[in-house]
């Protein structure tokens, strides 16, 4: 059995082999997009080292009386499944396989640099976002590590996060799959993430761009600020930038992500040029034509060459009214989004650690909001 496929071999309709993530690499492909290349280890070599080593029952009987609200309970249950599967012994035809494929992306190159994604096969559905609940490992060199990083990932489809998600989602633990995209490495000198709608107001005739130096690391986990821009769908006109100061950003340095200073000089320019905005732009109109679907992508630039590296459905598209007047007073506090899509409600003020600590565990949502589902796996 082939374990096994191109990129090229897949498209969006094949979510059930390999993932939401490796579908979209794979339909992207074939539509001509400019994509790293790469391979997919398939949701059936997932499933069959899970009989190979006999996980299946024993993964079972941990989740059959777990008390899902109880965190702790839920993290202990995610630790021991966790070490089983990175504990066992991966088959050698799949292990092998991996490595040919490896050796054959890599070529004159011997080892490349290669990101080890996970694509669940339930992921990036219009009613239901997996995105970010499995590992992704970057910067990984040598067939003997891609093949070690390809079982961390499936492992990561345990994690308590995802665990309580399929669970409060009413997905079977069992019937949700997982993919391993291996994908060359994009050494990034500028990244960042593009909607084909406008996210805070759903506004299909925009498009909003995010942007910052380096890899794109800094940007999904918020550690920093990124430039926004909004283009006009109907002419590509450009009709808002905000810029925003960038201190730091992360570059691969010898195999490793290294936090790296920006010049102070640096810090406060506009990241894309606007012939780059405009390319992008171009890219996530062609992306929604394909998908006939507004599309959360992300990019990347290296050598002056601009890769899509992922894209996926936006499923948080329910109206939101505008309000009759503009909100008046003293601005406190001002970030950036979590999640695409506006909501409101009174804030609470969090006093002391102790608090701070319920919040975080999710016992107390800080602002009780008006429409609750609106954001995914909010609670």
């Amino acid at each position: 059995m082939a374990y096994i496929v191109q990129f090229s071999d897949v498209g969006k309709d094949d979510v059930s082999l390999v993932g939401g993530k490796g579908a979209n690499l794979g339909e992207m492909t074939r539509a001509g997009l400019p994509v790293p290349p790469g391979f997919i280890v398939t949701a059936k070599a997932y499933y069959g080292f899970l009989d190979i080593a006999g996980l299946r029952d024993r993964i079972a009987q941990i989740l059959a009386n777990l008390d899902y609200d109880d965190n702790q309970a839920l993290g202990r249950a995610s630790d021991t499944i966790k070490r089983l599967i990175t504990s066992a012994e991966m088959p050698k035809d799949v292990a092998e396989e991996i490595k040919k494929a490896y050796r054959d992306l890599s070529g004159p190159e011997e080892d490349m640099y290669v990101a080890v994604r996970s694509s669940a096969t339930a992921e990036d559905l219009p009613k239901a976002s997996f995105a970010g609940q499995q590992a992704t490992f970057l910067n990984v060199k040598g067939e003997e590590n891609v093949v070690d990083a390809v079982q961390r990932a499936w492992a990561s489809l345990f994690e308590a996060r995802a665990i309580f998600y399929r669970y409060d989602k009413g997905f079977d633990h069992f019937r949700v799959s997982i993919a391993i995209p291996v994908q060359k490495m994009v050494e990034s000198e500028k990244s960042g993430v593009m909607f084909t709608v406008e996210p805070l107001t759903n506004n299909r005739d925009e498009l909003e761009i995010e942007a910052i130096f380096g890899l794109g690391e800094a940007i999904v986990t918020g550690a920093v600020n990124p430039d926004i821009y909004i283009v006009r769908k109907s002419d590509l006109q450009i009709i808002d930038k905000k810029i925003a100061s960038q201190p730091w950003k992360i570059e691969l340095r010898e195999g490793k992500n290294q936090h790296m200073d920006i010049p102070l000089e640096q810090r406060e320019v506009q990241k894309l040029t606007d012939d780059e905005i405009i390319e992008l732009a171009r890219y996530g109109i062609t992306l929604e034509d394909h998908y006939n679907f507004p599309q959360d992508a992300e990019w990347a630039i290296e050598g002056g060459t601009i890769y899509l590296v992922q894209t996926r459905p936006i499923t948080t598209l329910a109206p939101v009214e505008a309000p009759e007047e503009k909100p008046t007073g003293e601005v406190i506090l001002e970030g950036i989004a979590a999640s695409t899509g506006m909501t409101s409600g009174p804030a609470k003020i969090v006093h002391g650690r102790e608090e701070l600590g319920k919040v975080i565990r999710g016992d107390v949502l800080v602002a009780p909001m008006t429409n609750p589902d609106f954001v995914p796996g909010m609670r």
